[in-house]
């Protein structure tokens, strides 16, 4: 279960998860020590997963994105993402209720690239319509 002070954590973390022992300690008003305490716990219990990379707006409008969302067959979501899975270019796939049944990130070094790979995604088995919004410009990303 988390604490009050464990969700603080988590979202100072979420705005900067580079952000010195000491910086966190100070925003919370707690000591180092504990603040140590509270990243090793939770790293342990899994819900902090891991630190990852984030890379500059500019790196980020190089290519093309897109969500596409997929209809797809009863009973076929599992054959289907695992397909999903095999393309370099998604960067996430998700499981959505609603219309659509499963929504990917694509990113394309072009828009032929994008062409072809969302080609290949309605050519999976079970796939049975797609649906595909480009990315035009990101006004705010936390990831």
């Amino acid at each position: 279960m988390l604490t009050q002070k464990d969700e603080d954590l988590i979202s100072l973390l979420r705005l900067n998860a580079r952000e010195s022992v000491a910086a966190l300690a100070r925003k919370l008003g707690v000591s180092r020590t504990t603040v140590q305490d509270r990243l090793k716990r939770l790293e342990q219990q899994g819900v902090i997963a891991g630190y990852g990379l984030k890379l500059s707006s500019e790196m980020n409008t190089k290519g093309i994105c897109a969500y596409v969302t997929l209809d797809i067959e009863p009973r076929s979501a599992a054959s289907v993402t695992a397909s999903l899975a095999g393309f370099a270019q998604i960067e996430a796939i998700h499981t959505v209720s609603g219309k659509f049944d499963i929504i990917v990130l694509v990113r394309a070094g072009s828009a032929e690239d994008m062409d072809r790979i969302l080609d290949a995604i309605g050519m999976i088995d079970g796939v049975r319509r797609t649906e595909s919004a480009m990315i035009l410009s990101t006004k705010l990303d936390r990831r």
